[in-house]
């Protein structure tokens, strides 16, 4: 029986999916057995090689060893054994399924707000950019209309596969001392709590001398920035969003 290699890309630090392909392999493997949480396989490639190798140097290390592997997505490696050429690897939600999006969630009954948040974030992006090893960008929720609370799937993906979730959660009204945001933004807000890390997630809001109350939302204080005017904005969330982005490795 004809031996079918499977492709392999080592993962040293972040980089989406579509651009690790355009790279050569780093890894051969045979898979022997599929498990429910990870695969057992044969290392096809010569065993100096291997020794010399990035990867097998922070293996040895203990370090976490990340892969991509074809039509298998992603994985790490629990254990590998070079005498016998074998490799057991566990699955693993890799940050290469990322997109470098950084995505912004407005609202448009208090516009200022947004304006004013949509403004400093292009102002960082430029800023950033020069120093990213990849481009960044800055996309926005489409707000046509104020009718239907409803995310399209593509909407949801953008926000699944966002970097970081930005959201304007400037209070709109107070009801007995709770916040009432914009209801659009409660709910992709709310999805983003569901499906991202909580360093991805970010609560902006304005505050307002006129309203005094609580978040609905129960998000830890690095991942809120309030702010009262844009000199404050433009000195915090720069500096905030690197930090969010550190664990990416993205700047020089």
């Amino acid at each position: 029986m004809a031996v079918i290699a499977l492709k392999a890309w080592y993962l040293q630090d972040y980089e989406p999916i579509a651009e690790v392909l355009k790279r050569p392999h780093d890894l051969r493997l045979s898979r022997s057995s599929l498990l429910k949480t990870g695969l057992r396989a044969d290392i096809l490639d010569d065993k100096q090689i291997i020794q010399e190798s990035a990867w097998f140097k922070r293996y040895l290390e203990g370090d976490l060893v990340e892969f991509y592997i074809e039509g298998s997505g992603g994985y790490v490696i629990a254990n590998l054994d070079l005498i016998s050429q074998e490799v057991y690897l566990t699955k693993h939600d890799l940050s290469a399924n990322l997109e470098p999006i950084i995505y912004f969630s407005p609202q448009t009954q208090y516009p200022q707000s947004s304006e004013m948040l949509r403004e400093v974030l292009t102002e960082t992006l430029v800023t950033l950019n020069k120093r990213s090893r990849l481009f960044l960008t800055l996309e926005e929720t489409p707000r046509p209309s104020e009718t239907a609370v409803r995310l399209s799937d593509a909407q949801l993906k953008k926000i699944r596969k966002s970097l970081l979730f930005i959201a304007d959660g400037t209070a709109i009204q107070e009801v007995e001392s709770v916040f009432l945001l914009s209801s659009n933004v409660c709910v992709e807000l709310g999805y983003a709590i569901g499906c991202k890390r909580s360093a991805q997630i970010l609560l902006t809001y304005q505050e307002r001398q006129q309203l005094s109350g609580q978040f609905p939302f129960d998000l830890s204080s690095h991942q809120q920035l309030p702010f009262t005017t844009r000199g404050q904005l433009e000195k915090a969330l720069p500096e905030l969003i690197k930090t969010l982005l550190q664990r990416f490795n993205l700047f020089s």
